[in-house]
């Protein structure tokens, strides 16, 4: 069969998959409020997959599960101990479909660094979807260590997934988009495993503003003093028979300045729309 320049891909999948995620700042300030304006944001954009940040879990219940009862969708999985007295904070993921396999992967970076990842397969009605929920270290002096920590994502990921089907990096990188940890997984400089570069969903699709998911204007995140940054991705690897994995829209949630409503998290959300 020959190459065909004018459709690469070959014919173009003009199904989605719909992906969130969002940095939820587990229980703190007026968390119960917080989860129900969380709630009622996420209903409305009805996602196939929520991939939460900082999420929480008690002995007696989880965010995800609270998020799928109120979504009606059955399938969650929580990873996590970091102790917060009372409560862990962690990595959840809640699903339309059946999560057949999760673990937990932590990503040390170079030794001291505070990263890690939940690796899930998604059986989803067009084939397995491979999702890695990522969290990397924050300090603004740390690019090194997230650098390392993107080298063993990287990694990780090659070892673990399959080319055909398509394969979803999103979370908190803690780091803006011209970073070199970002650089090396968006193609602008030599990727840590070779061919495995990533479409960045809201370059691709977003609104053309910078997108910032850390912003000032937030009052729950202005008192970091940090600069306004876009610290929260949704990648999916490129390139996939049919164009699988091409994001076709995405958009900021919990945006405080064009809602109206009072913050959700100090992070706002992701949302995505990738063909599959």
């Amino acid at each position: 069969m020959s190459f065909d320049p004018h459709a690469p891909y070959g014919p173009l999948v003009d199904t989605t998959l719909r992906v969130v995620v969002w940095n939820v700042w587990g229980r703190y300030g007026a968390w119960e409020e917080r989860q129900a304006g969380l709630e009622d944001v996420l209903a409305a954009v009805a996602p196939d997959v929520v991939c939460l940040v900082e999420a929480w879990a008690t002995p007696d219940a989880s965010q995800p599960d609270r998020v799928g009862e109120r979504l009606g969708q059955a399938h969650r999985v929580f990873v996590g101990d970091w102790d917060q007295g009372g409560w862990t904070s962690g990595i959840g993921v809640v699903s339309r479909w059946p999560i057949t396999h999760s673990e937990r992967q932590g990503l040390p970076g170079n030794g001291d660094g505070n990263g890690e990842a939940l690796r899930a397969v998604i059986d989803g009605p067009r084939g397995p979807v491979q999702l890695f929920v990522v969290m990397l270290d924050y300090p603004l002096h740390a690019s090194g260590v997230r650098q390392a920590q993107v080298r063993q994502l990287a990694d990780v990921v090659a070892r673990t997934t399959r080319r055909r089907h398509p394969v979803v990096v999103c979370g908190d990188f803690n780091a803006g988009p011209d970073s070199d940890e970002l650089r090396m997984l968006t193609g602008r400089s030599e990727p840590p495993v070779r061919g495995l570069v990533f479409y960045d969903a809201w370059e691709m699709a977003g609104d053309g503003t910078p997108g910032y998911t850390w912003s000032n204007r937030n009052p729950l995140a202005a008192p970091g003093l940090y600069p306004d940054r876009r610290f929260d991705y949704i990648l999916s690897a490129w390139p996939r028979a049919g164009g699988v994995g091409h994001p076709t829209h995405c958009e900021l949630l919990g945006d405080t300045s064009r809602s109206g409503r009072p913050p959700l998290s100090d992070h706002y959300g992701v949302l995505a729309d990738l063909r599959y």
